[in-house]
């Protein structure tokens, strides 16, 4: 789920039409996990986030 979310904002920043800067809000985005259970940011609200990016050709399998 960790790696939907940060390829969710770095596609953003990908295409031009939003980058974040420092400070600003994370667009609120929706994403499965691998269990099929549906997660968006939203649901955290008032909580702290971790957004965990890490290339795929480090992780097992």
């Amino acid at each position: 789920m960790l790696l939907g979310i940060a390829n969710a904002l770095l596609g953003y920043a990908n295409n031009g039409q939003y980058i974040l800067k420092i400070g600003d809000l994370a667009p609120n985005f929706l994403l499965t996990d691998q269990e099929g259970k549906l997660h968006r940011l939203s649901d955290y609200r008032g909580q702290r986030v971790i957004i965990y990016y890490f290339p795929k050709a480090d992780t097992p399998g």
